[in-house]
């Protein structure tokens, strides 16, 4: 598995990209799950998937999501979270 951080930040732009039901260039670091129009459900579902592709598991609760040790604000803050993640589980 290719773990760089562009290969990182590709995969999870297409897989929110997908979820929003757009292109991956309509996707921007900036951009918050509101802009791309992704509800609770979107995200539950980006982050399974983000979970499946990196094989990690993501401290994030969907009925409390102000209370994850997971930062949703943005595209990058998500992304960051996900680097973390995989630098901890694939060392």
């Amino acid at each position: 598995m290719d773990t760089s951080v562009d290969s990182i930040k590709n995969r999870v732009i297409e897989i929110i990209a997908e979820q929003a039901v757009l292109e991956p260039s309509d996707v921007t670091l900036e951009s918050t799950l509101e802009d791309l129009g992704i509800d609770s459900l979107g995200l539950v579902e980006s982050i399974f998937a983000i979970e499946e592709a990196f094989d990690i598991s993501i401290p994030f609760n969907a009925n409390a999501p102000q209370e994850s040790d997971f930062d949703i604000t943005s595209v990058a803050s998500i992304l960051k979270g996900i680097e973390r993640l995989v630098a901890e589980q694939h060392g």
